[in-house]
């Protein structure tokens, strides 16, 4: 979510250090779902919403270490909002071939409370516009098909995750700090939320409660 360049860079060189292998999430997906096989410790690394430090700070330590990277962008902002990468900064960001991008809706709506000041048919206008659009300027702007969703705030539920369907995701990511298991759903898969104050030794922590946590076993 917020992590300095110094604390990232050295979460990097302690996740090899363990034997985590850096996989894209394409190649993820692929194995959730059965089609490939993963090396064990597989990991892959989002970034959510597009902002110019992916660009600034992000990007010279992906080449550095050639890390494959997936950014979920709300297309909304790109171009638009200060704090923003441009759609130049994205199409150079997609050339070094180490970076995928993919949806994060329109405009990152808290779903919930849209439900709540909706009628039920302008919500569900409101759902499939939010899904549907992304996928069609990204198209248009970088020529990728979005087949990746991260949910706003990480809210899912069984008819947001029937709209990502209907939308054409393959695959949805949510929040929950713990492991992918493979008997899961791919349209609310768990993703760690990780921060400044994790740093390298936490970083490890955190994973290895989520993956005992994913087992349903006590660390």
């Amino acid at each position: 979510m917020t992590v300095r360049t110094s604390v990232f860079t050295a979460q990097i060189s302690r996740l090899r250090q363990e034997g985590y292998h850096f996989v894209s999430l394409t190649a993820l997906i692929e194995g959730a779902s059965g089609k490939t096989a993963l090396p064990d410790k597989a990991l892959a690394i989002t970034v959510d919403d597009g902002h110019r430090s992916v660009y600034t700070e992000l990007l010279p330590v992906i080449l550095r270490e050639r890390l494959p990277v997936t950014l979920f962008i709300y297309p909304s902002a790109i171009s638009n909002a200060s704090y923003a990468l441009s759609w130049e900064q994205l199409r150079e960001i997609m050339g070094t071939g180490l970076v995928d991008v993919h949806s994060h809706t329109y405009w990152h709506p808290n779903f919930r409370q849209e439900r709540a000041r909706l009628s039920p048919e302008k919500y569900r206008e409101f759902v499939r516009m939010q899904l549907k659009k992304p996928r069609a300027v990204l198209k248009e702007k970088l020529g990728v098909e979005a087949r990746s969703l991260a949910w706003p705030y990480g809210i899912h539920d069984a008819e947001l995750e029937q709209a990502a369907t209907s939308a054409g995701y393959e695959a949805a990511f949510a929040l929950e700090n713990r492991s992918f298991i493979n008997t899961e759903a791919l349209m609310a898969m768990p993703r760690y939320l990780i921060v400044d104050r994790n740093g390298a030794d936490g970083l490890i922590r955190l994973l290895q409660h989520g993956e005992h946590d994913a087992r349903g076993e006590r660390p």
